[in-house]
């Protein structure tokens, strides 16, 4: 067993996905880091041009040293917005007020315990094993891929399903040399009510002509089905053929339970596995390439929050570092629905691609410029081909991003 990869592959679990931290106390026993980053940028998409947040966050780490070659740490982590989002509100009494969102919403909240030989296991808020297979096409700053099944539910963080950072979950890692691994159980319950479909043989999945129905105002039912989404599993490996190449694979599984109001049972199974491979090093000078490609059947949603029957997801990724610190880089995404999908919504299409490019200039480590651009290619004709493009559209963004 290579001792060095084991702890290097352990000490990740506590710290990234954050690019850097600071040390601000270490003593014999305990040490705190602070992380984070400030990320500000003016960008143009869908017809305006506004100052936006790119995702800022700030985090805390706390490791302890403990008897016998254990280590406790906990990592609790908010994502903010320090730019200000206020609304003009108008309410019934005919008087004007301004109205403010949240300046933190909590992003990890973790605590675990790790040791060389025998691995690491972490309880709470964290990303999902799933995010080892995909997140090296994660890379550009305005537009995530949103077609590797992270984050999920519309493009929400991965919490329902574990995928991104999941909800109340309990993993466990370790690594043996160049192999490395991740297991995972979201343990949580979760209960909603759907209108109930005649005949329908998806609890989840509507058929096209009920919501037709349901649209025009006609009572066509007026029971509902109680659906629950409960425990769910994961897994992801990772192999470093080289120090070059990386290859992973994973999976996440869970399950819809369904009982109508005659007691009758459904059931639908949420799942998604994939596989990846990376070249090079991101941060590094030279050439960086990566892709992931997953299969997916009810793990997602379209842009209008109707679940996706099954689905193929592809990001990919190539970058290259100069030597004065300009990083350029170009990616490809896509994710496509098939035959179900059409057939479950009136033929309606769902087909997510778009391209972008970028230009970056890493000043230091800490601070970077930088510049991208984005062209959408996607397909959503049918019924609801404007409201479901609304999210998806050309656009370009400059801004700096300032990292603890």
């Amino acid at each position: 067993m290579k001792k060095t990869l084991v702890a290097s592959a352990l000490a990740a679990v506590i710290f990234v996905p954050t690019a850097s931290a600071i040390e601000i106390y270490k003593d014999d026993k305990n040490a705190v880091e602070i992380g984070g980053f400030i990320d500000a940028r003016v960008i143009n998409t869908q017809g305006s041009t506004e100052v936006v947040d790119g995702a800022s966050r700030i985090n805390f780490g706390f490791t302890r040293e403990m008897t016998h070659g254990w280590k406790a740490y906990t990592k609790l982590e908010w994502g903010i917005n320090p730019f200000g989002n206020t609304d003009i509100v108008y309410n019934s009494e005919s008087n004007f007020a301004s109205q403010s969102s949240d300046f933190l919403n909590n992003r990890l909240g973790y605590v675990g315990l790790a040791h060389d030989t025998y691995g690491s296991i972490t309880i709470g808020k964290q990303w999902g094993a799933w995010y080892d297979v995909v997140y090296n096409t994660n890379y550009g700053f305005v537009w995530d891929g949103n077609a590797s099944g992270t984050y999920t539910y519309n493009k929400a963080d991965g919490a329902v399903n574990g995928t991104g950072r999941g909800d109340k979950t309990v993993q466990y890692r370790n690594a043996f040399g160049d192999f490395s691994f991740a297991l995972q159980a979201q343990l949580k319950q979760d209960e909603f009510e759907v209108d109930e479909v005649p005949g329908a043989s998806s609890p989840i999945l509507p058929t096209a002509s009920f919501m037709n129905v349901k649209a025009a105002g006609v009572n066509v039912q007026n029971s509902v089905t109680t659906v629950e989404y409960n425990y769910t599993y994961g897994g992801a490996a990772t192999y470093n053929v080289t120090d070059k190449l990386t290859l992973t694979a994973g999976f996440n599984l869970g399950e819809f339970e369904a009982t109508t109001s005659a007691g009758k049972r459904l059931t639908e199974t949420d799942s998604i596995y994939g596989v990846g491979a990376t070249w090079g090093n991101w941060d590094a000078e030279g050439v960086y390439a990566a892709f992931n490609v997953n299969k997916q059947e009810f793990h997602d949603t379209d842009n209008l929050g109707r679940m996706l029957p099954e689905a193929w997801g592809l990001e990919s990724l190539a970058s290259y570092k100069f030597e004065n610190g300009i990083r350029t880089f170009v990616s490809y995404n896509i994710l496509e629905a098939g035959d179900e999908y059409e057939a479950a919504y009136d033929g309606d299409v769902f087909k997510r691609q778009f391209a972008v490019a970028g230009v970056h200039y890493v000043w230091d480590s800490n601070t970077v410029l930088y510049l991208e651009g984005r062209k959408d290619f996607s397909d959503f004709s049918g019924a609801n081909e404007e409201a479901m493009a609304k999210s998806e559209d050309d656009g370009i963004a400059i801004g700096i991003r300032y990292t603890l």
